[in-house]
């Protein structure tokens, strides 16, 4: 299905965010994280990921800065607890798939529901998991939706900052490996 929310995909990127699926206000408009008190577009930037505060029109910008944006499931809700264990059976190859396809460096699902849907697993921490998805290492990060008031805006922000470091790092240690094999 359609949603009127396209991928903001490129290969190799250093961190492929991932929602559960399109709010409402996103699949109408056709733009990630467009729902009134989302804090994703906050949260990057403040965690180092971009350079500036983009706007969810504004979301193709977000590759420049080695990222992009994705959803477990593309049918569109007003809450992800309106999805169904078969709708995340259905998405799984799909995702599956794309990630393979593109190769990001890291995968960070927004929230517990679309990682556990997809690995059946019961107890999911934060950070990074021990298992990689298709060669991509794989972050979970709290979801940075007005609705979830659990983390406050600090919190999402040392959150995901922990990826951002994590993604540099990494990233300047690969730079640094090739360029000493010189």
């Amino acid at each position: 299905m359609n949603t009127g929310l396209p991928d903001v995909i490129a290969g190799r990127l250093s961190v492929l965010f991932c929602g559960i699926n399109p709010g409402l206000a996103a699949a109408a408009s056709g733009h990630h994280f467009e729902g009134r008190g989302n804090r994703f577009w906050r949260v990057i930037y403040l965690a180092g990921f971009t350079a500036e505060e983009l706007r969810p029109q504004d979301a193709r910008r977000i590759l420049d800065y080695g990222c992009g944006l994705t959803t477990v499931v593309e049918r569109p809700t007003a809450g992800a607890d309106e999805l169904s264990k078969q709708d995340f059976v259905e998405a799984a190859a799909g995702f599956e798939t794309k990630v393979a396809t593109y190769a990001p460096r890291f995968v960070a699902f927004l929230g517990k529901a679309g990682y556990a849907a997809l690995t059946g697993a019961r107890e999911i921490s934060w950070g990074r998991q021990a298992t990689a998805l298709q060669g991509a290492t794989v972050w979970v990060l709290p979801n940075p939706s007005g609705r979830n008031r659990a983390f406050s805006l600090e919190q999402l922000v040392d959150a995901y900052r922990e990826l951002f470091v994590a993604a540099h790092v990494g990233a300047a240690s690969a730079a640094s490996s090739s360029f000493d094999a010189d």
